[in-house]
């Protein structure tokens, strides 16, 4: 395969990820559904943390910073958090392991009324599971994110994102960052009337 058709494919498998999503109604209600989510912890004075690994970390830290901080136009910050602090991580891998690594934070911060937004494409991430069962001893509401339905993390969400997106990660990962800006586009329309 040429360089030139390397692209071609790349560009065709995302498109057909893409058309995937838009085809599943049952995935598009379940967005709508964590939009509503969403908007009614913020309007409620409660707190969004989200978590995940590798590429999923950089989805959930660019997740948390457009609502703490902005994603299309001005209007007050939400209060947004990912556990992606290198000293915290670092402390709680070296002192229990690193599938605690999460759970510890939720522990420490989480309360009744947040949300955690769990990142995991294989949906069997240790640590994302081990967060949700702290969220979920805390009385928060659990948004998973994956690209299974069959998977660990789908049996312990309260809404499921499995995105239809193929089988490698990277493919996963195009379409949960459509579907976070997403959830925060539906978070601004209910909070801010921002069209």
């Amino acid at each position: 395969m040429s360089l030139n058709e390397a692209i071609v494919t790349a560009l065709t498998e995302a498109q057909a990820g893409l058309a995937n999503l838009l085809a599943d109604t049952a995935t598009l209600a379940q967005l709508e559904k964590a939009g509503v989510l969403l908007a009614e912890t913020f309007k409620n004075e409660g707190r969004v943390f989200s978590c995940g690994n590798g590429g999923s970390m950089c989805d959930a830290m660019h997740f948390a910073e457009e609502l703490s901080g902005r994603y299309r136009e001005d209007r007050p910050a939400l209060a947004a958090a990912s556990i992606s602090d290198p000293s915290h991580i670092s402390c709680v891998a070296n002192d229990y392991g690193y599938e605690f690594v999460f759970s510890r934070y939720i522990e420490a911060h989480g309360r009744a009324g947040d949300v955690l937004v769990g990142i995991s494409t294989s949906g069997k991430s240790k640590n994302v599971l081990n967060a949700v069962a702290a969220a979920k001893k805390k009385g928060m509401k659990v948004i998973g994110m994956t690209g299974k339905r069959d998977c660990a993390l789908a049996e312990v969400s309260d809404i499921l994102l499995a995105t239809p997106a193929g089988s490698y990660a990277d493919r996963v990962q195009e379409l949960h960052i459509k579907m976070i800006h997403i959830m925060i586009d539906l978070v601004e329309r209910q909070l801010f009337g921002v069209n």
